[in-house]
């Protein structure tokens, strides 16, 4: 089974933007070190605790810093950019890391209302009907990727857009989603396909998302047969307890989240542990905490062994979420490094 990292570029109480970015360069040096398969990092926009406003950006400062690992967006909320955008970033990416590029592609505005017409509408935008338009703008990306471009009709005349003028290799295009809209789609278009389980709702059925992709799938030219894999929040440590420590600032951020309380950053593992969790909110932290993996070596690598055997995927993507105690090295993350270097070994 392969395994890969997500990272939203957590931002803890105790680090800048800056510490924060430092701790990711280092966390991606060890995915690379240990043999994990991808390294992606997210779109999320405006929120205290996460750090990946700009895939592009990170994924250039990533694969400059490792060396054989693939880097990707986990994923770029496409309805947010003009696909020309979009093809001509990763198309860049592309040439400068050849063969270790992925462009995940979501639908979701990954932000709030207002900063989502921020993005689509305060410097001249994208369109309106930029959700309905969704399948339209992620076949122009992969036409506009292709090394013979797209052809448009303007001014009577026929005009080409290349995402980059002379590509000698293509991104490989992924299709994200945590719903059915996003497999049937990928399984219409020939696309490879990740389900959000990180982030899905706790109703949601993940095997009959992966399912429904493959029983649809339709072979295109960018794939003959169904490509997939899920995603998974996971702390793992040496003992149960201490992964339960590690992850209990992420859960109570994500309980923020889910109940639209006012967001921060990610507190410290003490400033968690002081914080009285409502017994209205328990039961939905115990059932974060059932589809997360936190525990030991041995018990994450037989919750990873079991979920690739359930859902039929030889690949796993974890998204190592444990905070740090106060007085850690604000560029670091122990715990995130440590979920990884104990799932590799």
């Amino acid at each position: 089974m392969k395994l890969s990292v997500l990272d939203l570029v957590p931002v803890r109480t105790d680090q800048s933007s800056a510490d924060a970015l430092a701790a990711t360069l280092s966390l991606a040096k060890v995915a690379d070190e240990l043999g994990y398969e991808r390294y992606w990092l997210a779109e999320h926009h405006n929120m205290p605790a996460v750090g990946s406003t700009n895939p592009p950006v990170l994924i250039s400062l990533v694969a400059g810093v490792t060396e054989r690992i693939r880097v990707g967006s986990g994923g770029v909320m496409l309805p947010n950019h003009a696909p020309l955008v979009v093809a001509e970033q990763f198309s860049l990416l592309e040439a400068a890391f050849p063969g270790r590029i992925d462009l995940g592609i979501g639908r979701a505005p990954g932000t709030d209302p207002v900063t989502s017409w921020a993005l689509r509408h305060g410097a001249g935008g994208v369109s309106d009907d930029a959700v309905n338009r969704f399948p339209e703008y992620l076949d122009n990306i992969v036409a506009m990727m292709a090394p013979e471009g797209v052809g448009l009709m303007a001014g009577g005349r026929q005009h080409v857009l290349h995402a980059t003028p002379s590509a000698a290799s293509v991104a490989e295009l992924w299709l994200l989603g945590s719903s059915d809209y996003s497999a049937r789609l990928a399984a219409e278009k020939g696309l490879p396909y990740v389900f959000a389980h990180h982030f899905a709702g706790n109703g949601t059925d993940t095997k009959a998302m992966i399912e429904l992709y493959r029983s649809t799938f339709r072979p295109s030219e960018l794939l003959s047969e169904p490509k997939t894999f899920l995603t998974v929040n996971a702390s793992v440590a040496e003992t149960s307890e201490e992964a339960d420590r590690q992850a209990l600032p992420q859960l109570l951020t994500m309980l923020k989240l889910r109940t639209g309380q006012p967001l921060t950053a990610q507190p410290s593992i003490e400033e968690a542990e002081k914080t009285e969790i409502p017994e209205a909110h328990q039961g939905l932290i115990d059932t974060m905490r059932g589809r997360w993996i936190i525990g030991s070596a041995e018990y994450a690598k037989a919750r990873l062994a079991g979920m690739a055997e359930e859902y039929g995927v030889d690949e796993v993507m974890v998204n190592p979420v444990g905070s740090a105690y106060e007085g850690t090295d604000p560029r670091t993350a122990p715990a995130r490094e440590e979920t990884l270097r104990l799932l590799a070994n």
